[in-house]
Parts: C-alpha cells; structure tokens; sequence
C-alpha cells in the first residue's frame, strides 16, 4: 500500500493551523503579562488566573477528550466483556468528575489562589510528602502522554500508511513547540480549534460508518449478534461490584490530577472555576456519543465482505485498532482522513495538558521549593521549558511499548485515585491529617491495592476478597478493591493523623521525635471534616 499523499497533505494543513493557533496565542500571552505586570511563571502556568468562562469549557472539556477518549471508547464497545456497560460507566464517570471537582474542589482551591494542586501538601506537610506526591502526580501526566499519541500513531499508520514511529514524534513535535511557545495561553486556545475540529470531524465520520453496506443496524445487534458478541457487553451480576468499582475511580480520580486542578487555578474566578468545571462535565457527554455510535457499527460489520476480509479485528487482536480499521474500510478516502484529524486534534488537546501540567508540578513544588528556593523567575520559566520537552520526549518513548490504550488510560487513573485522591481529600477538608498519617495512610492503601492483584498488569492478588474466584487459573477479584484500598487510605491517614498528635501532644512522645512538627500545629480536635483545613497563615501564593 502506498503513502495516502493527499491524506498527508491535509494532515500537514490541520497541524499548521494548530501550530499557528499556539503561535498567535503566546503572543497574546505576552502582551497580557506586560500589561499586567505578572510573573513569568505564572503566565506560563496559569495564564495570570485570566481564563473566562467561555474558554474555559473548553480547555476543560478538552483535557478529558482526548486520543485515549475517543479510541479507547470504540475500543471498549467493540471488546465483548465490555460493551455498551462499561461504556457508559466511563463516561458517566469522566462527567461527574468534572461536576465533583466544579462542586468541591473548586472554590477551596482558587480561593487560595495555589498555584498547583500539591501545594496544600506543602504548606501543611512540608518537603517530603510533597515529594511524593508529585512523584505520583510526575507518573500519572507521564502516563497520559502515550496514552493520547498510541491511538493517533495507530491511526495515522494504517489509515496514511505512515510508519507508527513517525506519525507520533511529529504530532509530538507540533505539541511541545506550541506548549513551549505559549504556556497555558496557547495549550487553552488551541483546545478552542481542536474541540472544534473534533465535534465536527467525529460528526461527519459517523454517519458513513453506519449506514455502509457492510454494517448492519446496530439496533438489531445490540442484544443478539450473530457477526460478533453483542455491543451491550456482559452485563453479568457478578460485574456489579467491579462496575460500581470502576464508575467511582472514574468519577473521583480526575480530581486528584493536576491537568484538571490547571484549569480551576487558571479561572478568573472561583465562581468561573466551579461554572467552567460543572459546564464541561454535561458537554464531555455530547463528545462521548459519536465513538460510542461508531463501535456499535465496528461490532455490527461483517468484517469478511470488507476490504479487510477474514478474521476481524478483534480474532486478530486489532481491537485497539478498531476505529482507523473502520475508518479505512468502512468509509471514502476523504472521511477517513478527516476521522484522523479529529483524532490528532484530540490527541493534541491532551497531550499539551499533560506536558505542561507534569512541568508545573516539578517547577513549582520540587525545582522552586526544595531544590533552589531562590531560583528567579526567568530561571523557573527555563526549568518549565526543559521539563516540557523532557516529558515530552520520554511519554512518546514509551509508545515504543505498544500497549493497549486502555491498560494506559487505567492506569494512570488508579495512580490518581490510590495514591492522591484520598491524600488531597484529608489535606484539604480535615484539620486532624498530618504528616504521619499521610505517609501511614499512602502506605496502607498502595501495598493493599497491590496486594489485591490486578490482570492488566500480570499480579496475582495475594488477598482474596468475597467473591474472588479461580477461572482459567487465574485468580478473578469481583469485589471493589479500587475503592476499598481508598478507603482504607482515607481511614488510615485519619486514624494514624490522630494518634501521633495525641502522642505528641499528650507528651508520651518527646517532642524532638516530632518531625512533622504535629505538637506545633495544633492539638487533638475530632476526626470531622471543616471548611478551613489550611490556616490561614498557610494559604497559597497570593
């Protein structure tokens, strides 16, 4: 099969008009900061705390429809044990992620005015909590870069005939040029253009997948299909739990991220902040429709009257590849090449999130506060550029691997939700946590999520839990042990938070053993949550 030349060559406009979008953008970003007056930094991270509404939404909205989104959903439809089920759980989670955060975290957060989610842990914990969590926080964004370019690579090869290498370290290219260039500013207006071209793309490819000649009425074939296993999924009771499980750490992870806490500090507002964050997660579900449409029509096509032929994709193990396959097979030349734009904008809207999130976090909370607090801010705004394109570089690395995109997208959610959900909840909410019961309590809930196996990753479970049954000679869990490993967390660094201050407290340990300085804090109050969790002396950077 030979180059699709004009298929690169409308690849090569869409990625000049993104590219122009980010241009113009950090020139507007400049001449905002010397009218202003802002730091640097700021500008770069958060765009001076300027971003209305209107973009707002969009940026939002853009940081969770992403290359993973989109082909990680028809991935899902077109997977027989998941299915329209599982289909819904994940974009019912992604949405109240965003309403949770809107509802909860935004107001507390961008009244502090902080300039990234772990600084909280800072300003109570002190250097080495914060460490850790920005470690977890450095390899959830380092996660969801190749989790975006995996399905834009895959994509792009088998529709353009393009090697899958290359098709990701241009888009890769384009991404961190433009994220370099404008910070915040440019990564917010050009998610404007790429949700755009997303919503309109996805819309015009739909159609042509359904109705092609090949595909039957995906009506007919939701319950009983005799081309594939029908698109509902496996609905089985003994999923319950697993499905509660795994709707809840969809709903609950994107708040302890810091691509979803750069658009609530970046607000002009904490009004805006919790309107923007409310808004998007009823617009996500609109986007969610379109993939969720086309891999009913992948799981209703008879693969063998195709181009394709015999076996379908999923018998050869292309089921990551399941929306280009049909992109290519089932639609003209010219829609498939629009399928893959929409995808590159998507992947663009979120890999620009990623990198400049996972740059914030190191600048902010390691390079700026434990490795040179006296760093200028020309010299933090270098440390920015430097941590963009490293990430950059090692996140379209790991493409390399070829995995599929949902064990990807998983688990950078598991990282966001064991490991920092549960930590900002009590940092931010209950007065009592501390130092000791934060690292008691990441502990506790990290050895028991692994202890509880997982088969994506190859680990037998080590504790079985009700329900945990021996198929094929692997250990299954049917419990939510997600979420019970996050409850343990929370109880944990509640209950060890209290026992160390009335230790210190009560004098029955000696006050030079308090690390943590829990004695200087405050005294034992009840474990309820408040308002106030930060005093405020500790509030952020005005």
């Amino acid at each position: 099969m030979a180059v699709n030349v004009p298929g690169v060559i409308v690849m090569v406009v869409f990625y000049l008009l993104v590219l122009g979008t980010g241009i113009w953008a950090s020139f507007k970003s400049r001449r905002k900061q010397k009218k202003s007056g802002a730091t640097g930094m700021e500008m770069v991270l958060l765009g001076n705390r300027s971003i209305n509404s209107v973009v707002g939404v969009f940026t939002m909205t853009a940081t969770w429809v992403g290359g993973g989104f989109i082909v990680g959903t028809v991935e899902l439809m077109y997977t027989p044990s998941m299915g329209l089920i599982w289909t819904i759980v994940t974009m019912l989670g992604y949405s109240l992620s965003c309403i949770i955060g809107g509802l909860v975290f935004a107001k507390p957060m961008r009244e502090k005015n902080f300039v990234t989610m772990l600084d909280p842990f800072h300003f109570k914990y002190g250097e080495g909590i914060t460490a850790v969590m920005t470690l977890a926080s450095l390899t959830h964004d380092l996660i969801g870069v190749p989790t975006t370019l995996i399905g834009l690579g895959g994509m792009m090869s088998v529709v353009l005939d393009l090697p899958f290498s290359l098709c990701i370290w241009i888009s890769a290219a384009v991404v961190i040029i433009y994220t370099l260039m404008g910070g915040l500013y440019s990564v917010a207006y050009t998610d404007v253009i790429q949700l755009v071209l997303v919503f309109i793309g996805l819309s015009i490819c739909v159609p042509f997948v359904m109705t092609s000649p090949h595909t039957l009425d995906i009506s007919q074939t939701l319950m009983n299909n005799t081309l594939h296993a029908p698109w509902i999924g496996q609905p089985e009771l003994k999923n319950t739990w697993r499905i509660i499980d795994q709707f809840l750490l969809l709903a609950l992870r994107g708040t302890g991220t810091q691509i979803f806490h750069q658009r609530i500090l970046s607000a002009s507002s904490p009004s805006t902040a919790r309107i923007t964050s409310i808004a998007a997660g009823f617009v996500l579900l609109v986007f969610g429709i379109p993939p969720t449409l086309l891999g009913a029509a992948v799981s209703s096509t008879d693969w063998n009257q195709t181009t394709y032929g015999s076996p379908s994709p999923y018998e050869r193990g292309e089921t990551a590849l399941a929306l280009p396959i049909a992109l290519q097979h089932l639609t003209p030349t010219f829609i498939s090449i629009t399928g893959i734009g929409c995808v590159a904008a998507a992947v663009m809207s979120s890999a620009d999130t990623s990198l400049l999130a996972a740059a914030s976090v190191f600048t902010a909370n390691i390079y700026k506060t434990i490795l040179r607090p006296q760093a200028s801010d020309r010299e933090s705004q270098w440390v920015i550029r430097v941590s963009v394109v490293l990430v950059g570089v090692i996140g379209t690395s790991l493409t390399s691997l070829k995995h599929s995109i949902v064990l990807f997208w998983f688990l950078g959610a598991e990282t966001s939700y064991i490991i920092i959900f549960p930590q900002l909840i009590c940092v931010l909410f209950f007065n009592i946590s501390n130092g000791y019961g934060a690292s008691l309590g990441l502990v506790v809930g990290l050895v028991l999520r692994l202890l509880s196996g997982d088969l994506l990753l190859g680990l037998q479970p080590v504790i079985h839990f009700p329900g945990c049954t021996l198929e094929d000679g692997v250990y299954v869990q049917y419990a939510p042990v997600k979420t019970i490993s996050v409850i343990s967390c929370i109880v944990s660094i509640l209950l060890f938070s209290y026992l160390a201050s009335v230790l210190f407290n009560k004098g029955v340990l000696p006050e030079k053993w308090d690390v943590f300085k829990v004695k200087a804090q405050h005294s034992p109050v009840p474990l309820s949550p408040v308002g106030g969790a930060i005093e405020e002396e500790e509030r952020g950077i005005k």
